[in-house]
Parts: C-alpha cells; sequence; structure tokens
C-alpha cells in the first residue's frame, strides 16, 4: 500500500504529463478494438451471403460433351443415374455424405384459396446433411420412414409458408396441392442461401418423387461431402474421374461433368480474412505501440527528474530490485489503466453499434453483427501489461544503476 501511495503521488504531481500519456495507451487499444469489432461485423456478413450451407460441399450435374470420344460424337447427352451413386459409394472412400437432387422448377402449388409457383425437390434423408438449412420454424425434416412408405409428406420454405398461410402460421399437419398431388406438411424450413431465395422450395422424398412425378433412376444434381480427413478437391476430382469413366467421356472434357466445389470459395474468404485480421492487427498494434513509447518516454523523464530521490533512497539501503519494482509499478498502472478504458469503451462502442443496426432492422450486404472476439480482447490486455511493463523496464534498470554519490550531484 506505501509504494501504490507513492506511486499515486508522482502521478498526481504531474497530472498533465500523466493524463497524455495514458491518452496514447487508451486510443491506442481503443482503436485496435473498434478495428477488430469491424473486421469481425464485415466476416460476418460475408459469411452470411454462403447462407446456411456447409463449407465444404461439392455439387456435380452433366450436360453435353465436347469432345469426340471413342468413336462417339461431340453434343453427346450424358445422364447421371442411382447407379452413379451407388458406384461413388462403392469405389470413392473419401465421400462421408452423398445424395441425389430432382426438381421441377415451377410447381404449381394450392392451399385454399392461395396459390403460387415454387421448385418443386425431390431429396432423400441425408440432403440436409449436406445442404444446411437453419433450425426448423415448425415440424421436422424429412426421415427414413417417408422414404422407405414413399410418404406423400413435404417441407415447405418459410416463403412458401408466407405465400400460402401467412406469416407465422404454422401449417403442420395441413395439406398442400402440388401439380395436382396432394401432399401433406411435415415441416417449415428457412434457408438463407441466395439471400433467402433457397426458402422458395418444396422438398418431398426421393422415392414419392420418383413414383409420383416420374423420372425414373434418373439423377440431376448429386451432391456430397467428403468424409473427416479427406480433402474435398481430391474427392472432387476423384468423383468426376469415376462419372466420366461410367459414361465414356474424354478426360479433358469439361461440360460434360460439371462440379462446383464449396471448398474453393471458402479457403479464398478465408485467407481474405486473414490477411485482413493481420493487417487489423498490424495497424492497431502500431497505435498501440504509439502510445507505449510514449509511456517509455516519460519514465526516462521521471528518471532523471528523480535521479537526487533515488540516490537518497539507494543510500538509506534500498535494493536495486526495490528501485526497479518502484517504477515498473507506476509505468504497468498508467498502462493498464488506460488500456482497460480503451478495451471497455470500444467494446460498448461496438456493442451500441450492433444494437442498433439491429433495433433499426438494418440488413447490409457485407456487414452484420460486429463483434470482439474475447480471445482478442484477452490477447489484447495481456499485451498491453507485457509491453507497459517492458516500457518501463529499461528507465527503471538504468535507475537502479545510478551511484548515490552520482545521484547527489545530478542537478
Amino acid at each position: 500500500m506505501d509504494g501504490l501511495q507513492e506511486i499515486l503521488y508522482t502521478l498526481r504531481q504531474n497530472k498533465l504529463r500523466t493524463a497524455l500519456t495514458a491518452f496514447g495507451v487508451f486510443w491506442g487499444i481503443f482503436m485496435l478494438i473498434l478495428l477488430l469489432g469491424a473486421g469481425r461485423g464485415m466476416q460476418n456478413g460475408v459469411y452470411d451471403s454462403f447462407g446456411t450451407d456447409v463449407r465444404d460441399f461439392v455439387v456435380i450435374w452433366s450436360g453435353a460433351t465436347s469432345v469426340a470420344h471413342q468413336g462417339m460424337s461431340v453434343g453427346r447427352r450424358i445422364q447421371l443415374t442411382t447407379a452413379d451413386l451407388y458406384a461413388i459409394k462403392r469405389q470413392v472412400p473419401g465421400v462421408g455424405f452423398i445424395a441425389s437432387e430432382n426438381r421441377i422448377n415451377n410447381a404449381s402449388i394450392r392451399a385454399g384459396n392461395k396459390s403460387g409457383s415454387f421448385s418443386l425437390h425431390g431429396i432423400p434423408d441425408d440432403f440436409f446433411r449436406i445442404k444446411g438449412v437453419e433450425p426448423f420454424d415448425f415440424g421436422r425434416e424429412l426421415n427414413r420412414l417417408d422414404q422407405a412408405q414413399l410418404r406423400k409428406s413435404c417441407l415447405l420454405g418459410r416463403t412458401v409458408v408466407e405465400r400460402l398461410f401467412g406469416p407465422g402460421t404454422d401449417p403442420v399437419g395441413q395439406e398442400v396441392t402440388v401439380n395436382n398431388v396432394v401432399l401433406t406438411v411435415v415441416g417449415v424450413f428457412y434457408d438463407r442461401n441466395n439471400r433467402g431465395q433457397d426458402s422458395e422450395r418444396i422438398y418431398i422424398a426421393d422415392t414419392t418423387y420418383r413414383t409420383v412425378f416420374g423420372g425414373g433412376d434418373n439423377i440431376q444434381t448429386l451432391w456430397l461431402r467428403p468424409a473427416p480427413g479427406y480433402d474435398g478437391v481430391q474427392v472432387e476430382q476423384q468423383v468426376i474421374e469415376l462419372l466420366k469413366q461410367r459414361h465414356q467421356v474424354a478426360e479433358e472434357d469439361r461440360r460434360a461433368i460439371q462440379s462446383f466445389n464449396m471448398a474453393g470459395p471458402a479457403k479464398m474468404v478465408n485467407g481474405l480474412f486473414l490477411a485482413i485480421n493481420a493487417f487489423i492487427w498490424f495497424v492497431g498494434l502500431g497505435t498501440l505501440t504509439a502510445g507505449i513509447v510514449g509511456v517509455s518516454n516519460i519514465m526516462i523523464i521521471t528518471v532523471k527528474e528523480r535521479t537526487r530521490e533515488i540516490g537518497i533512497r539507494k543510500a538509506l539501503g534500498a535494493t536495486p530490485f526495490n528501485i526497479v519494482k518502484t517504477l515498473l509499478l507506476e509505468s504497468i498502472l498508467v498502462t493498464s489503466i488506460a488500456g482497460y478504458a480503451g478495451l471497455v469503451l470500444g467494446v460498448g462502442l461496438i456493442e451500441l453499434m450492433a444494437f442498433g443496426l439491429r433495433s433499426v432492422g438494418a440488413n447490409l450486404p457485407f456487414f452484420q453483427n460486429p463483434e470482439v472476439n474475447f480471445q482478442a480482447a484477452i490477447t489484447a490486455i495481456v499485451l498491453l501489461v507485457i509491453v507497459g511493463a517492458l516500457a518501463g523496464l529499461v528507465p527503471a534498470l538504468k535507475a537502479a544503476r545510478i551511484m548515490p554519490i552520482e545521484a547527489m550531484r545530478a542537478e
């Protein structure tokens, strides 16, 4: 307590100098927190544009050949089938989940006196392990019983429900007519992908789709996810090679079997934000360093002003450790209090910004929910304390080396 009182007394004797030094540290940590919060808000906004989909799925579809192969002409139409799906399961060990999808793009749906036109999709029960959706508003997902028993159960997107039943209505258990086929609603989902447009869909079991709406064993689209520990790009290449072999497609043909791997854009975005975060830390720490340099300079001035006092202390028996400890505590106290104030104000401002955006219902395309990572905040505080100690260490060591007789001669 005596040491603390002494430090506070010294700081009060130089109020303006202490305030300006503390402001430099405060501003550095404040700007770092604001930059981190803004960077996270941008990251959340960009990732939101990915929708609820997982980040490693692969979509595969077929087209027409663009290269003649084995005596077959250009323009031959390739049709994927369930046999291809089973072959992939057997021969490509890196596939964790795989599901087929067939669709009717403009299916007519009616409930009571309201109607609309939405896409109808036939899917297996594993589909939502690949194509991510948010927790269901009402009801449940399609399950194996829907598949095995060819149930006429359907899932409606939130947009479809709002059109047919009104916003917030629970339609589970009610019947709808899709292309003159009566289906029972068992669940309502929301999919943010394509800015909510993927919620304009109707899902039914794959077996029901094939039985009621036709299509046989044909598959329009294949969805798959790599198993844990497997590279999604390599799995994609293996699947494409297998399908080309099965359908006698030239290896260099890029149109007959086409694919999209979400891992590519996700990796690009992750790399982009890694660079942005590195730049934010570079700028923020640079600003913080300017404040820390100010602390170090002030401590040097303090040592020079208190040279005679330090000499008297050493003459009276004060050890170098006591001298160093007193000056280090003074440096750490200034940086810690100023840094903590900057942290609190920065986090408070970020939270106020997020609250304001939520209150007004703002939906910015590439900026959502700015926030500060708790780990980043703790890291900033720890760095601040360490650098604050280092800022006072050099002047403190210089003070500890002062000889009492030389100190008494100081002006």
